[in-house]
């Protein structure tokens, strides 16, 4: 049971090095039918051949699989809306059915063609591995240490996860799985569409992509979409930091809920709720119950569970049975199909973009100073990554997000995610200068267009997506009521949360 919970919870580059202008594609893409994981309705597939090494173009190639959900309205199309779900190492394959089923509006899909893929490394693209036992099929992000001996022993397991991701099969492709190169096949896919730009939606660590992309190939940009906000240098050892902030933000979120339910007798006021946390964690980092749930696993459980308000009510349930001695059930959100990949990939794009602090002394500093910053989840989001111990160096420097390029970008973010803080949002949207605006909305959890029920920003966003009109100054849009969350929110949900990185939701 430890295990199924585990996995449920679990400056532009230099031109001389890399170019940035992706050739173009020969022909049109060879358009069919998807593989039965994405075999959505109307949802068309093909596959596309790029250098697996852009300084390298006439190199080895992999394939990335495209797919499309055509406007049913040629005649008022404006052109492609490529989205990406996050991750990093979020399959992206089915997303633009995803997306119309969850809601996308009719005038979107109108505008557009929608186009998905599997980023290079992911799904039905050429996939990495790190040949991951059932036993490592964990979140990438590190447990709760509860002091500095926990970073040691979390550094050795870490280190043994980079030594298989070096040995593995897809080892060669170590230093070329970027969000950098992926950006760079983002334009091959506009380029094989035979588009002259192209316009973007991209969620969570898909926010970073979209930003890498617009930076580099600002002339081919559109309409860019940037929604719950990674910050400017994505998720290096700094901004994975950034999840303890995210706690804080939406945790009070959480402890309203359970006050406003004393069935769930975790405490009448949002004060006793968050008394119980402590509690609860404390007795289980000295006696996890007989599934296995220690102090670290709850933490993680709970930080995965403040995704979506949806969530909550499983979360209290969880905790009421862990505070009365009882075995909880597995999160809500199914499967997720191919864990080591997902969680392979995760690792190879993170610790490919920058490079890590090498000493375990910097994680036991940071897990000491973030203990007493943030002591709800902060040792754990300091903790050491596999990055540490990666066994290829980056290729190339991160790349700068600047304020070179068209005025076409919009940010639009929760003011309290758990996952990609408003902090993130506000250091991009600062990073981008007069290239963007940014709206947000009071409201809670990950995802903010769609996937949140604020009327004020989804207006505002999809105004952006079909008409181009944005704010003219960065916005807040008050609280609304909240509304029934979507009857096609569970397989949008799993896409999203198992692809983000945090604790997958299964």
């Amino acid at each position: 049971m430890r295990r199924i919970l585990l996995a449920a919870v679990v400056a532009a580059v230099s031109a001389a090095l890399v170019p940035a202008v992706a050739e173009a594609a020969p022909g049109p893409l060879p358009w069919g039918p998807c593989p039965a994981d994405a075999a959505l309705p109307g949802l068309q597939c093909a596959t596309l051949d790029v250098p697996l090494d852009y300084r390298r173009p006439a190199g080895p190639r992999i394939q990335l699989a495209v797919s499309r959900l055509k406007s049913a309205k040629p005649a008022q199309r404006r052109g492609v809306l490529l989205t990406n779900p996050g991750g990093p190492g979020g399959p992206g394959l089915a997303l633009p059915a995803e997306l119309a089923l969850f809601g996308l509006p009719q005038s979107v899909l109108d505008t557009y063609d929608v186009i998905g893929f599997d980023p290079r490394g992911v799904g039905h693209s050429t996939p990495v591995t790190c040949d991951l036992t059932p036993s490592q099929l964990r979140s990438n992000v590190p447990p709760y240490a509860r002091d500095a001996a926990d970073v040691v022993a979390h550094a050795e397991y870490v280190r043994g996860i980079a030594r298989q991701c070096g040995a593995s099969r897809t080892a060669s492709m170590l230093p070329y799985v970027t969000t950098a190169n992926t950006a760079r096949d983002m334009d091959r896919i506009r380029a094989a569409l035979g588009e002259r730009k192209l316009s973007y939606y991209g969620i969570s660590y898909g926010t970073y992509l979209g930003a890498v992309y617009t930076t580099l190939f600002p002339q081919h940009s559109d309409r860019i979409l940037l929604d719950s906000n990674v910050g400017p240098s994505g998720l290096d050892s700094t901004g994975s930091r950034m999840f303890a902030q995210g706690f804080d933000d939406r945790f009070p979120d959480f402890a309203a809920f359970a006050a406003a339910h004393p069935e769930y007798g975790l405490g009448t006021t949002p004060a006793q709720v968050t008394a119980k946390y402590f509690d609860l964690a404390a007795r289980l980092d000295a006696k996890p119950n007989p599934q296995g749930v220690d102090g670290p696993l709850f933490r993680s459980l709970t930080f995965g569970m403040l995704y979506n308000d949806a969530y909550l009510p499983y979360l209290a349930g969880a905790w009421h049975t862990l505070d009365t001695g009882g075995s909880i059930p597995p999160p809500p959100g199914g499967t997720v199909p191919d864990p080591d990949n997902l969680l392979s990939s995760q690792l190879y794009v993170i610790c490919g973009d920058s490079d890590w602090p090498e000493s375990v002394r910097t994680y036991q500093h940071n897990v000491a100073v973030d203990r007493f910053r943030h002591p709800m989840f902060g040792p754990a989001a300091a903790n050491i990554w596999a990055c540490a111990f990666w066994p290829s160096e980056p290729a190339e420097p991160p790349v700068r997000i600047g304020d070179h390029g068209p005025s076409d970008v919009l940010l639009s973010q929760n003011l309290r995610d758990p996952a990609t803080p408003l902090a993130g949002a506000r250091h991009l949207r600062e990073a981008f200068g007069n290239r963007a605006r940014l709206v947000t909305a009071d409201q809670g959890g990950h995802g903010a267009y769609l996937f949140g029920t604020n009327s004020c920003l989804n207006d505002t966003v999809t105004a952006f997506l079909t008409t181009g009109a944005r704010p003219n100054r960065d916005t807040n849009c008050a609280a609304e009521p909240p509304q029934p969350t979507p009857a096609a929110a569970p397989r949008l949900l799993r896409s999203l949360t198992s692809a983000s990185p945090v604790p997958a939701l299964g």
